[in-house]
């Protein structure tokens, strides 16, 4: 040395410009087969365009959400299991939006890493790309972040943000829902996307083998039935909403169907959700009989088979099941709307998830 700084770099602090481009590269295609009406921008500008009249809206109200998926990503990155999360994220922000009449259009990723790994990042990204494509929403932009010293070795974090439209006038915003209405449940595809810090907890505590055989079903690895991506729901709803089929929706997300219904509720109404109406998942029933977890616990904390909840008139709840159904979906009555206090009530016989007794539990929003 010559007593004179040697020249640092970028790369020398942990950033490679080259691995950011290239993944950039690498999905561009992914994004460009995510394109629809209103949405026809290429990757890599400062933002994303988005048309709402080549969407087809007169007059729309916007509705955004953004979400995460949680501690479900440890188990994706504990299992070398990154190819569905993507689908979580998005799912988790189209299903919000669409409870409320809004049809999904543009989505934007926030993929954040101590150091861009070969092959990861395109993995995930590639998930969002499908559950795009599953909601009919475009992927018109996104963020890389390398950030060293802020993740673990082979940690990443992700945010999704999503932005749909509703004609002005047809948004749900709750205030159809009335006593007498029958509310019908859409089944979940496993755990979705919360409760996971409760799952790797029993994990961990129970010395759960997760590379083998679930002991609920043989045909599947364990890992594989809990990293079950989130259903999306949106293109079996809309039809429905448009044609003005659904006085309400729920999410049934964390908090459960216990502190989720009463989100769509207007005063004077309370939902009574009957937990034997419908079979508990072997996937729940393995979850509450390993951490011996009460049922009154199970309806705040996990959505118990079933991820979307539709309020309807009882005159419709036939052709409305039978549409759902044609749809592929699997669907349930859960409950009705009574007159009474703003909240939910859901309750169950002796037996049902487990109960040593006859129980209920009751939210009020």
């Amino acid at each position: 040395m010559d007593g004179k700084n040697s020249p640092y770099t970028y790369a020398d602090a942990g950033v490679s410009i080259e691995a950011g481009n290239a993944l950039v590269k690498a999905i561009a295609p992914l994004a460009k087969a995510t394109a629809r009406p209103g949405a026809t921008s290429e990757l890599g500008g400062f933002g994303g365009f988005f048309d709402p009249k080549a969407a087809g809206y007169k007059d729309p109200l916007l509705v955004a959400a953004n979400d995460g998926v949680g501690t479900k990503l440890k188990l994706a990155i504990e299992h070398d299991r990154h190819d569905c999360v993507g689908i979580d994220l998005v799912a988790m922000c189209v299903n919000d939006l669409i409870v409320q009449g809004a049809e999904p259009l543009f989505f934007l990723d926030y993929f954040a890493t101590g150091k861009l790994e070969n092959g990861i990042a395109e993995r995930v990204v590639a998930g969002i790309a499908d559950g795009c494509k599953q909601a009919g929403c475009a992927l018109i932009g996104g963020e890389t972040a390398e950030m060293p010293g802020m993740y673990a070795d082979g940690d990443y974090d992700l945010a999704g943000f999503c932005v749909g439209a509703v004609e002005r006038g047809e948004q749900l915003t709750g205030d159809k829902v009335a006593p007498g209405d029958v509310l019908i449940g859409l089944a979940s595809s496993g755990v979705h996307s919360n409760g996971y810090s409760l799952v790797r907890r029993l994990a961990e505590d129970k010395g759960w083998k997760l590379e083998r055989p679930a002991l609920f079903d043989p045909d599947r690895l364990l890992i594989d039935a809990l990293i079950e991506p989130t259903r999306i729901y949106v293109a079996s709803l809309l039809p429905l909403i448009r044609e003005g089929l659904v006085h309400g929706l729920a999410h049934i997300t964390g908090g459960g169907l216990l502190e989720n219904i009463p989100r769509i509720l207007p005063q004077g109404a309370h939902a009574r959700v009957d937990a034997d109406l419908w079979e508990q998942p072997r996937l729940m029933a393995f979850l509450q009989a390993q951490g011996a977890i009460e049922p009154e616990e199970m309806a705040r904390t996990f959505n118990c088979g079933v991820g979307m909840v539709l309020a309807v008139d009882a005159d419709r709840v036939a052709a409305v099941t039978e549409r759902l159904e044609a749809a592929g979906e699997t669907v349930v009555q859960v409950g009705r709307i009574e007159a009474g206090a703003r909240g939910c009530t859901v309750r169950g016989s002796q037996g049902t998830w487990g109960g040593r007794e006859e129980w209920e539990a009751t939210h009020l929003a």
